[in-house]
């Protein structure tokens, strides 16, 4: 059975992203951080990782984006994710009798318009999955937690509400992490991270060999790099498979330009999600 490793606790958001991808006949590996996820993979105890990288809200993971520099994992797949926030309770409990609901700083935030809406104070915890499982090990009156529906299933809590983040357009974006190279598909995407020299007109070159094949690229991102004070690196993802003719040109070029070229994968696009988004 395939053994996939993410960050957090049986029920977090990765946990649902993992189903999505893999179906709900795999193995976890809950990891206490990001670079668990790699340890795990790079030492044959899990198959795959499953690693968030940005949220729409949110922004990036910075901390994915400097493990996938540093560390030879494959990006193996991509899934967006709708992240649906539940608020839960244990069995028994009402709407009117919560006071206080616990959850990850990110997701009371994401949340923030609800819980004032309710009189609900926000208690941070360390997860939202984590929540959930500590509030129904040990039940308190007045007490929920903000986390998936999944949690409230998985640790047997009572969904008093759903869907209660502020803003519709909350998804979280997921690396699938492997040793290997995925198929082709018929969407795919390519990830690469460069550096480009320090000089006039640098960057604009290097994203000319894309413009110049009508390749489209759907994010650029700079992170400073760690050995060079106010140098920077590029996180680029654009459409197509690096074997495309039209890609292979493009990064050929983009390696004669560039000081480094990594790349991190060419994988098969998710296009459910963008859907759904498109359709609401």
């Amino acid at each position: 059975m395939t053994t996939v490793a993410f960050q957090g606790e049986e029920g977090a958001y990765s946990h649902e992203a993992i189903h999505r991808f893999f179906g709900p006949q795999v193995t976890l590996l809950p990891c206490a951080n990001f670079a668990a996820i790699f340890d795990a993979v790079e030492e044959g105890e899990a198959d795959y990782g499953m690693l968030p990288i940005e949220n729409s809200l949110a922004g990036s993971v910075h901390q994915a984006y400097d493990l996938l520099l540093e560390r030879d994992l494959r990006v193996w797949g991509e899934v967006i994710l709708r992240v649906r926030h539940a608020l839960l309770a244990p069995p028994g409990t009402t709407l009117a009798d919560v006071r206080q609901v616990r959850s990850h700083p990110q997701a009371l935030a994401q949340c923030a318009g609800y819980l004032a809406r309710h009189g609900l104070e926000p208690v941070p915890a360390y997860d939202t999955a984590g929540a959930a499982r500590e509030l129904a090990a040990n039940p308190e009156p007045g007490v929920a937690a903000i986390a998936s529906a999944l949690a409230g299933r998985l640790y047997g809590l009572t969904v008093l509400a759903q869907g209660i983040e502020d803003h519709p357009w909350n998804y979280t974006r997921f690396f699938v992490l492997g040793h290997e190279d995925p198929p082709r598909a018929e969407h795919n995407k390519t990830s690469v991270v460069f550096a480009v020299r320090h000089a006039p007109g640098a960057l604009y070159a290097c994203l000319g060999e894309f413009a110049e094949r009508g390749i489209n690229l759907t994010k650029i991102e700079s992170r400073p790099r760690r050995n060079r004070p106010w140098h920077y690196i590029f996180y680029l993802d654009f459409e197509g498979h690096w074997q495309d003719p039209d890609c292979e040109k493009a990064l050929i070029g983009l390696l004669r330009r560039a000081v480094f070229v990594k790349m991190l994968g060419s994988y098969p696009a998710d296009r459910g999600e963008e859907q759904e988004k498109r359709d609401t």
